[in-house]
């Protein structure tokens, strides 16, 4: 039998076809990477090429309305950029910075987890208060405090040019200490197993067991705080964003439209930032249901 066949008749996938929420969810979440990855060949305009817009388009309601303008689906911005291919292209900015700063909280995550719950003694109790210290803190406020020192460190004719990878670090930065608990408790559960004894008597050394033998057992719970942590990650660089400390407004990351769209929410130009806000959430809430599901799905007491 394949393996295709074999992943076809899993529990995984049986739980996921008789889940409407986990399906609508991962429907969601598909369409939302497609239309983001596809930005440049899907979106009707480019709001950001600036030979393009018009000022006499901008201020159009949606099309549902009145004065709506079938080019401009879901209206315009106070520079005639198109509000949907704005959505599609933010879409695909939060994406990308929230997938590279989890990648990187999980790439440290394991690093001192797997070597504090191996290590022990000492080794553990200095990086667990490490781990400690910083979930005393809301992750925004490491992230906010992150953004600023690299900032200030970076010369300032660099920091156009950094600043998305300066994002990228606060953000991975402020969620790394979950994943290294985590990692740690398997670890610490691991390291006693006969397979792990055995590998020890042969004469493994200790980076090779821990690759070779203990994180593959480890990546199952990594999966799913992963998942649940891209969604929060989202909503990170949404905030920074939004006050300001974030992407410029020459990225278009969908927390610089809801701040360029505040602007003009009480003036009667509601769609600028209800769209890009209702995607947001839309996005968020799709990938949390999502988590949740995959997390149930690979607990295997719930099954």
């Amino acid at each position: 039998m394949s393996a295709l066949s074999r992943l076809a008749g899993s529990d995984f996938v049986y739980g996921f076809a008789r889940n409407p929420v986990a399906i609508a969810s991962a429907l969601i979440v598909l369409i939302v990477v497609v239309a983001a990855l596809g930005a440049p060949y899907l979106a009707p305009h480019n709001p950001f090429d600036l030979a393009s817009l018009n000022l006499l388009d901008s201020f159009k309601p949606p099309v549902f309305q009145a004065d709506g303008d079938a080019l401009f689906p879901l209206g315009t911005d106070d520079q005639g950029r198109d509000v949907l291919s704005g959505i599609m292209y933010g879409t695909r900015i939060s994406l990308f910075v929230a997938v590279l700063a989890i990648g990187f909280s999980i790439t440290v995550g394991i690093a001192v987890g797997l070597v504090a719950g191996y290590a022990g003694g000492v080794v553990d109790a200095a990086l667990m208060r490490v781990v400690d210290v910083q979930l005393s803190f809301p992750a925004i406020l490491i992230a906010l405090l992150v953004d600023g020192i690299v900032r200030a460190l970076i010369p300032q004719s660099m920091q156009e040019s950094l600043e998305i990878y300066v994002i990228v670090f606060a953000i991975g930065i402020s969620r790394w200490p979950q994943f290294a608990r985590t990692v740690r408790g398997s670890t610490m559960v691991e390291r006693g197993r006969d397979y792990v004894l055995a590998a020890r008597v042969i004469g493994l050394s200790s980076p090779r067991i821990l690759i070779t033998h203990i994180l593959p057992n480890v990546l199952g719970p990594v999966l799913v705080i992963g998942t649940l942590n891209l969604g929060l990650a989202i909503l990170d660089e949404a905030t920074l964003s939004f006050l300001g400390v974030g992407l410029p407004p020459t990225e278009p990351s969908l927390g610089t439209l809801i701040r360029i769209g505040n602007n003009f929410l009480f003036s009667g130009e509601w769609w600028i930032t209800i769209f890009p806000g209702a995607t947001l959430a839309l996005m968020v809430l799709s990938i949390n249901l999502l988590g949740d599901w995959l997390r149930d799905a690979l607990n295997p007491r719930l099954r």
